[in-house]
């Protein structure tokens, strides 16, 4: 197995990427190889600084960087030799299993749609987030934020694919999906929201148990949530600032540890031709290091090959 990351992306790195990558390095099996993608000297002299010398981490030369404000579209296209550029040629030829950044997230999504494309019949790839649940485990929300504004015809899809997604990842047989909302009842909510239940509920391909208000975000109501990319960028971030408040009130407690970013360390983007994965741009090397576990499970999982085979 080979893991490609994009050692330039990222508001810390390449310091705070490398020492992640030296971090899981040291726990990853021997048969799997991270690739890291950058300045060849910058990140030789890191594997020096953090002490480095297995055999399990090589370097891909990438002279440009993708910066953090820069237009998606245009950054890709004027800068081919990237570290973000670099990592999907790789992925696309099918060099590296997965690729992970916490650089740019426009350009990762941008990526991703015009290197490996999106698997045939999905609309719109969406980005999933995990979401801890109080009796443990996480659920898993799809949009976060890479779809603002959703036809209910997407949101059907979203079940779909974060259903495929969990069983394969998480390995649970029969994912609960529910559909984010402003109360239980079926009539409630949007048109786009009504609309969209009929056809959750009218799906064979899913468990759907129906609407969740937010109030149920953490209560294992559902394995699958499905919203908005709008409404999910909200409802995640609010989530992740329990952690940050917690700690600022003294307060300490295994569920609210599990809301920090770093816990899982990156988020999916699904309904495309291959492992793509993006984390935060603060990401730690706590965050790197669980992002690149997360990569490996993803990998094995193979879920966007059996999400390929359901929609074919």
């Amino acid at each position: 197995m080979r893991i490609a990351v994009d050692a330039m992306g990222g508001d810390f790195a390449p310091d705070a990427i490398v020492e992640g990558v030296v971090m899981a390095a040291k726990e990853l099996p021997s048969d799997v190889t991270i690739v890291l993608v950058g300045k060849q000297r910058v990140i030789e002299d890191l594997l020096r600084k953090y002490n480095y010398a297995g055999s399990s981490v090589e370097i891909v030369h990438a002279e440009d960087v993708v910066e953090m404000g820069e237009h998606p579209t245009k950054a890709l296209s004027q800068k081919p030799n990237s570290s973000i550029g670099v990592g999907f040629k790789l992925l696309r030829d099918k060099l590296v299993d997965a690729f992970c950044s916490a650089g740019n997230t426009g350009a990762m999504h941008v990526g991703a749609l015009f290197s490996i494309k999106a698997i045939e019949g999905v609309m719109r790839p969406a980005i999933a987030g995990f979401v801890p649940q109080l009796s443990g485990g996480f659920a898993v929300i799809v949009d976060i934020g890479a779809n603002a504004d959703c036809k209910p015809e997407m949101l059907l899809q979203f079940g779909e694919i974060g259903s495929i997604y969990a069983q394969y990842t998480f390995g649970i047989a029969k994912p609960r999906v529910a559909l984010m909302n402003i109360g239980e009842e079926e009539q409630k909510g949007s048109l786009i929201a009504q609309a969209a239940y009929q056809l959750l509920k009218d799906s064979r391909k899913i468990n759907f148990v129906g609407n969740m208000e937010g109030g149920d975000f953490f209560r294992d109501k559902a394995d699958v949530i499905v919203t908005d990319g709008f409404t999910g960028n909200i409802l995640f971030k609010m989530g992740e600032s329990i952690y940050e408040m917690t700690k600022e009130l003294g307060l300490s407690h295994e569920f609210t540890d599990k809301t920090n970013y770093e816990s899982v360390g990156g988020s999916p983007i699904v309904g495309v031709n291959g492992n793509v994965i993006i984390a935060h741009g603060i990401s730690s090397p706590l965050a790197i290091k669980n992002m690149l576990s997360l990569a490996k499970k993803q990998v094995e999982s193979n879920a966007y090959t059996k999400i390929a085979q359901a929609l074919s």
